[in-house]
């Protein structure tokens, strides 16, 4: 059952022991602010040299690389769209940074993954458009995949968490 393997916790996504931990990252993955930054500071160096030779990443893709000091083994680098009023195509491609993490997750046999509420922090996404578009696309990709055995969505503070689990029951997962 596809609500068995979702989970929407409130927490610091950098502490948690998981596969893969998904990074909203910049288009040049060299950190940055939120929860990009906290990743790169707790990974250490290393997460940042690997990065540089990657060489980036479009909106709507995935990236991996090791975990290094982190508790995952690897982190999912994604850049979601800055927003621009709805009018840029901005919830397609926040689904495409769901569904690229997703796969990328899959293509590489990771059997559990954290999220965070991608581009809803400096890039301007309201949270109340995001999540449900975030849940829907994991939903609707845990439908047709059994690789991944656990989602987690890691908010950032109570509000979104209600917010999330508000959307959740909303979509009658199951």
């Amino acid at each position: 059952m596809i609500d068995q393997r979702i989970e929407i916790i409130e927490g610091d996504i950098t502490k948690l022991a998981v596969d893969a931990i998904v990074n909203a990252a910049n288009e040049m993955l060299l950190g940055g602010g939120g929860v990009d930054g906290a990743i790169h500071r707790v990974a250490g160096p290393q997460l940042l040299e690997e990065c540089l030779k990657i060489g980036g990443c479009p909106t709507g893709e995935a990236r991996l690389t090791q975990g290094y000091h982190l508790p995952a083994r690897y982190v999912i680098h994604t850049v979601g769209p800055i927003w621009a009023g709805g009018v840029d195509n901005e919830d397609v491609m926040l689904a495409s940074a769901y569904r690229s993490s997703l796969a990328l997750a899959v293509q590489n046999d990771i059997h559990s993954i954290a999220f965070p509420s991608i581009s809803t922090g400096s890039y301007g996404f309201p949270m109340e458009r995001a999540a449900p578009i975030a849940l829907r696309t994991v939903r609707d990709f845990l439908a047709t995949n059994s690789t991944l055995q656990r989602v987690i969505f890691v908010c950032f503070g109570e509000a979104a968490h209600t917010l999330y689990l508000r959307f959740y029951n909303a979509l009658h997962i199951t």
